[in-house]
């Protein structure tokens, strides 16, 4: 079949402005919100995107902290914001699932729009160097013999670690204590001083601790090129795979357009070399799920946080 010239020019000419208009977002500074205080995994990858934004998008992003209730402050205001697309802000699961679940917020998780979520810090069993247990299966059977006796440090309640905390004494059917604390630094602590018998931190923590704890098993589908000597659960026989899911949400007011290059910037960063040494080595685990993705894994996601929700007694 012969198509025309002009029918071909026509075609061109009515997507020029959709065109034109991708390629000028963006053609300021970008500002990127993070609803916590500096210092933490959400801040650590954010600064990592931030030495490559400029290169892929062409204009800097420009970080700034509102911290306050656990990320909801900051949440609670996302959709005040411009929908322009230069005004961006971190978000994390299980937190915007969990906190609207567990008592008035500021905010619902389905007024948030994420458009991808970039990586996720998997939880990890911890023990200090000079604890006696080596092993997961050493720890598990001291948990047997001595139910309620092992306590857990974990950040905060209604938490990933908290969720996890869960899932293992499900599956190992063991008895244990978890302990919140009001952060991965405080929870860190607590283990590192023999408050606790064991944590249940993020990956991420058994690098900026070194040699001074012990990681006996961790929630990645695959072992994590900084610690290719520790086993997963699932390794271990236990269907536990997950942690703290850190992306970029825009406020509900942005278009499709918007959200769609807000999305590729971010996937585009997730794909540099440079980027994903420092994630790997620091113990993120990199995904890539898009704006296109995000109905699916929302909706996963969701499902299983309102399990353990129940098992959290949250909700009933």
């Amino acid at each position: 079949m012969k198509i025309s010239t002009r029918a071909v020019l026509a075609v061109a000419l009515a997507t020029l402005p959709l065109s034109a208009a991708a390629q000028d977002f963006p053609s300021k500074p970008m500002t990127y919100i993070i609803p916590f205080n500096a210092g933490g995994e959400s801040d650590i990858s954010a600064r990592y995107q931030q030495t490559e934004w400029e290169q892929v998008s062409g204009v800097p992003a420009v970080i700034q902290y509102q911290p306050g209730a656990g990320g909801a402050q900051a949440w609670s205001q996302l959709n005040s914001l411009p929908g322009d697309g230069y005004t961006i802000m971190g978000i994390n699961m299980p937190h915007t699932a969990l906190q609207p679940l567990a008592g008035s917020v500021g905010y619902a998780t389905e007024d948030l729009t994420p458009v991808h979520y970039f990586h996720y810090t998997p939880d990890a069993i911890f023990v200090r160097a000079q604890s006696e247990f080596t092993s997961l299966d050493q720890l598990v059977a001291f948990a047997k013999d001595n139910p309620g006796l092992v306590t857990f440090a974990g950040s905060g309640s209604n938490s990933s670690n908290n969720l996890a905390a869960v899932k293992f004494n499900q599956q190992a059917d063991v008895i244990t204590t978890y302990v919140p604390f009001s952060g991965t630094g405080p929870s860190v602590t607590a283990v590192l001083g023999g408050s606790t018998m064991a944590g249940f931190n993020y990956a991420t923590s058994g690098v900026s601790q070194g040699d001074a704890m012990r990681m006996l098993a961790v929630a990645s589908q695959e072992r994590l090129p900084a610690f290719p000597d520790v086993p997963t659960f699932k390794e271990l026989g236990y269907d536990i795979v997950g942690g703290a899911y850190r992306g970029v949400a825009v406020p509900a007011s942005a278009s499709e357009q918007t959200r769609k290059a807000v999305s590729d910037i971010v996937s585009q960063i997730n794909a540099q070399p440079a980027f994903i040494e420092k994630m790997e080595s620091g113990g993120f685990v990199l995904t890539d799920i898009t704006y296109e993705d995000m109905p699916e894994f929302i909706a996963a996601r969701i499902a299983d946080y309102t399990k353990g929700a129940k098992a959290l007694g949250i909700i009933k």
